[in-house]
């Protein structure tokens, strides 16, 4: 099957439009910030917001289509990259399709197309995965990812970059439910216990242990149990473990 690169399946336009903002810069959003604006969801901070998104996301989404397009080791030929490929174009072109954001109406518009853009992306993990191990049956050997820098680094900018939009995303969508979680600005936890954490992870690992081979090492963990921190736990650290265990396996 003959692979057909953007410029044979994307009309000039809007090839054009996705190189144009693939050479702009994104626009950094600190946690801290996303917690003030948060606090409060007026109309006219989810407008301001969604205003904010209808730029930042398509110029996001520009720098994954390209560098997916031009991956090393013939990678952005495989079937399951352009699958993901195309999923980013296709949310590419609703972006920009969608008007600008004027009023309440819009807003609540925008908002669901997010929605719908966000669950489109759900299963590039697997899909990326798919594609690197189509890439080292095709080597031949036994590879792993630290024996392919480009491909490694590419995984970790994909990814990171995976997290952003969705946080972005997720946290916009959250602003509208009516009754967040004790503790919860949209979806950051303000009140993370790295002890808890860590605790919860002892726990399954020893669980798995038990299972697994019928005895499990006693773990303790040292530090000040009252110590808490903001941060987006239920997206962001589930796709950063996801990524760590794709590097892994693949």
């Amino acid at each position: 099957m003959a692979v057909k690169r953007l410029s044979e399946t994307l009309s000039r336009n809007l090839l054009d439009d996705i190189y144009r903002c693939s050479f702009k810069k994104q626009t950094g959003v600190s946690l801290k910030y996303m917690m003030d604006f948060g606090q409060s969801p007026t109309e006219k901070n989810l407008i301001v917001s969604a205003q904010f998104l209808h730029n930042e996301l398509p110029v996001r989404l520009a720098h994954r289509v390209t560098e997916l397009e031009n991956l090393p080791y013939g990678l952005s030929s495989k079937a399951p990259v352009l699958t993901v490929r195309d999923w980013y174009v296709d949310s590419f072109r609703d972006l920009r399709h969608f008007p600008d954001i004027q009023d309440a109406a819009d807003e609540l518009k925008f908002t669901e197309l997010i929605h719908e853009i966000k669950m489109r992306h759900n299963n590039v993990m697997p899909t990326m995965a798919m594609g690197i191990q189509q890439l080292k049956a095709d080597l031949g050997r036994k590879v792993g990812l630290i024996e392919l820098p480009e491909i490694h680094q590419f995984l970790d900018r994909f990814y990171l970059s995976r997290i952003g939009i969705r946080m972005l995303i997720g946290q916009h969508v959250a602003l509208h439910h009516s009754d967040p979680p004790p503790g919860y600005i949209g979806l950051i936890c303000t009140r993370v216990s790295p002890m808890e954490v860590a605790q919860n992870a002892i726990d399954d690992a020893r669980s798995s242990c038990m299972r697994t081979y019928g005895s499990a090492p006693d773990v303790q963990v040292y530090g000040d149990p009252s110590f808490v921190f903001a941060f987006n736990w239920s997206d962001s650290i589930k796709q950063a473990l996801d990524r760590n265990h794709l590097k892994l396996s693949t």
